[in-house]
């Protein structure tokens, strides 16, 4: 993070910034924006009609002109007030809404970045600092967001102050005037009057920007109290059963008093706060005096006196919001750094042009030639030369122990990485030649680490809000969840969990497995994988599982991984995976004939857990 940005640098990232915020909150912006000038207006319409009643007053004194005034000034504020409340009705309804989109963005974001970026360590720390910040005091898009009220408010003040007070500032003919008043008619009272504004802007966006960056550093002390609260009461049942309540409130305690957040927020504010609020009086009192001499040698009237009272008050308003938000976006330009550099993260993947033929026979052959692969920031190889070819309608097993490289085989054949030596190819065609979107439709996968939602079960199983009903129900059928879909009052539109809807059900190990593999069969790709999904689960219900899976792929080629050698004995073809490299392929008979073999030795190993052995 930089320490000192220069000026370009810091409005080139606002200007980026508020691109993207305008893509985002455009509607609310839009209303936000109307609501603010139809809320500055009100007060300059009734300081101008205040003006004119009192110089009619003070000078021609016609009735007729004074009650038409009157009528003018009653209707204009009533018609700008309602016009007020039409439109913070509708900023309201957009402002609501504002805290979903930005969480929207930043999850489309992430949905579209590449597989590498999602388990980069650097990625993920990066991802919880901007949302640290962000739940603390909004710092980033947030931020921006908030701000364009005030800003809007300060420029459409200093408009409008300078508009109506411009001739406060002319000069008339010397008639003798002496000392004071002969200042006050010159142009060095000008000068005098504009210096302090310049030095009001300095002093407003030095101390804005200190004041920010303080009570900044505050709050991402407390949300990192907050976080470590979060993440310890998430284990509320151990807490319980181990009576651990007074040593997390005395952790808690101590990351609280670190950053004595309440009193250094309170300092702070007093402190710079007490700077602004003397040089506002002192510009408030310079300006106020100023006006009251020009009033007083002749250049305007009383009704232009009390005009230009106010809109001055209204300009240095105006000035010192406009340069007390600036130094908050700055300061905020840290923030925005990090943001950037999320959305920023590179799309090194080459993506292909040909499409994937779609064929009816579903005839499709995955050859992997020579392929070796490590993790990008590693130097070690987690697969090495694996060559293996399969075609549609087989029934194939990854086995091996942890570590083997199972799971990085399957990561690779899905595209999640590209290799970094050798080629996977597709009907002998390399497959980052194809269209990236096409050639993932061909593959189902059940991953170990699998997720379900707290969606309805259909929703679950489609993957998407609009489903087809009768494919749903005949998905669960067919991994043997009918019956229990049919006890439940709200059938498969019944919502997992109670996270949102209190009529949600709890579901098994295996009935949630079961869900996972029926959304697998409802994709209805071609192949179907099933990286470990049952490793939570004893060997025999794996087995059952995956037994009861191979009757209902049909003709797709289905791929099972496991360090279990039990639940894979029915497919055709094994392949052994030790230390990244295959070391076996075969049948079951094949391998386990092979005494000296890998398989043998993991078969002997596991045998006491199963109910038959060799």
């Amino acid at each position: 993070m930089k320490n000192k940005r220069t000026f370009k640098e810091n409005i080139k990232m606002l200007v980026r910034g508020y691109r993207i915020v305008f893509k985002i909150y455009r509607k609310a912006i839009i209303w936000r924006t109307l609501n603010d000038i139809a809320g500055t207006l009100s007060p300059y319409f009734a300081l101008y009609m205040s003006a004119l009643v009192v110089d009619e007053l003070a000078y021609s004194r016609d009735a007729k002109r004074l009650i038409l005034l009157a009528m003018i000034s009653v209707g204009g504020l009533f018609l700008l007030n309602l016009f007020k409340r039409l439109l913070q009705g509708r900023s309201n309804v957009y402002d609501s809404d504002t805290w979903r989109k930005d969480m929207y963005y930043y999850m489309e974001t992430q949905n579209k970045m590449q597989y590498d970026h999602l388990e980069n360590p650097d990625v993920v720390i990066l991802r919880q600092k901007i949302f640290a910040a962000k739940n603390a005091t909004g710092a980033g898009l947030s931020v921006l967001l908030w701000n364009i009220n005030a800003v809007c408010r300060a420029i459409v003040n200093i408009i409008l102050s300078v508009s109506l007070t411009v001739s406060m500032f002319k000069l008339v003919e010397d008639h003798g005037y002496e000392g004071f008043f002969a200042f006050i008619n010159s142009p060095y009272s000008i000068l005098v009057v504009l210096t302090l504004i310049f030095l009001n802007v300095i002093v407003s966006i030095t101390t804005g920007n200190v004041l920010s960056k303080k009570v900044r550093k505050a709050y991402e002390d407390l949300a990192e109290s907050n976080s470590l609260f979060s993440f310890l009461m998430k284990f509320g049942s151990d807490i319980t059963i181990f009576n651990m309540r007074r040593q997390i409130l005395s952790e808690y305690n101590k990351k609280l008093r670190r950053p004595s957040f309440i009193f250094k927020d309170r300092a702070y504010s007093l402190k710079y706060g007490s700077i602004r609020m003397i040089w506002d009086f002192i510009m408030t009192a310079v300006l106020f005096i100023f006006v009251a001499a020009k009033a007083y040698i002749g250049v305007f009237g009383i009704g232009s006196f009390i005009l230009y009272r106010g809109t001055i008050a209204k300009f240095i308003d105006g000035i010192s919001t406009l340069a007390e938000r600036y130094g908050y976006l700055i300061e905020n330009n840290d923030a925005m750094e990090r943001v950037f550099e999320f959305l920023d993260l590179p799309d090194d993947m080459y993506h292909g042009t040909l499409s994937v033929e779609k064929r009816e026979d579903i005839d499709y052959e995955i050859e992997f030639r020579d392929v070796s692969f490590r993790y990008p920031r590693s130097e070690n190889w987690a697969l090495r030369h694996v060559n293996m070819k399969f075609k549609i309608g087989d029934r194939m097993a990854v086995v091996g122990m942890n570590g083997s490289g199972k799971t990085t085989f399957i990561k690779l054949l899905c595209r999640l990485y590209d290799p970094t030596e050798g080629k996977i190819l597709l009907n002998g065609i390399d497959i980052t030649r194809y269209k990236y979107d096409e050639y993932m439709k061909i593959f189902s996968v059940v991953f170990q680490d699998y997720k379900l939602f707290a969606f309805s079960i259909a929703e679950n199983v489609a993957a998407e809000m609009n489903y087809d009903r009768e494919k749903v129900l005949s998905c669960l059928e067919r991994v043997g969840l009918g019956k229990r879909i049919g006890e439940l009052e709200r059938g498969i539109e019944t919502p997992l969990y109670r996270d949102y809807e209190n009529d949600g059900i709890d579901v098994s190990g295996g009935e949630a497995q079961k869900i996972a593999i029926a959304r697998a069969l409802y994709k209805d790709a071609p192949f179907i994988i099933l990286d470990e999904p049952t490793a939570a689960l004893d060997p025999l219900a794996e087995a059952e599982i995956y037994s009861q899976f191979n009757e209902i792929v049909e003709n797709k080629t289905a791929i099972y991984i496991s360090h279990r050698l039990s639940s894979c004995r029915f497919c055709n073809n094994i392949a052994v995976f030790n230390h990244g490299k295959i070391v076996q392929q075969g049948s079951h008979d094949e391998l386990i004939a092979d005494k000296n073999g890998k398989y043998h030795e993991l078969w002997i190993a596991q045998a006491q857990y199963y109910t038959e052995g060799e």
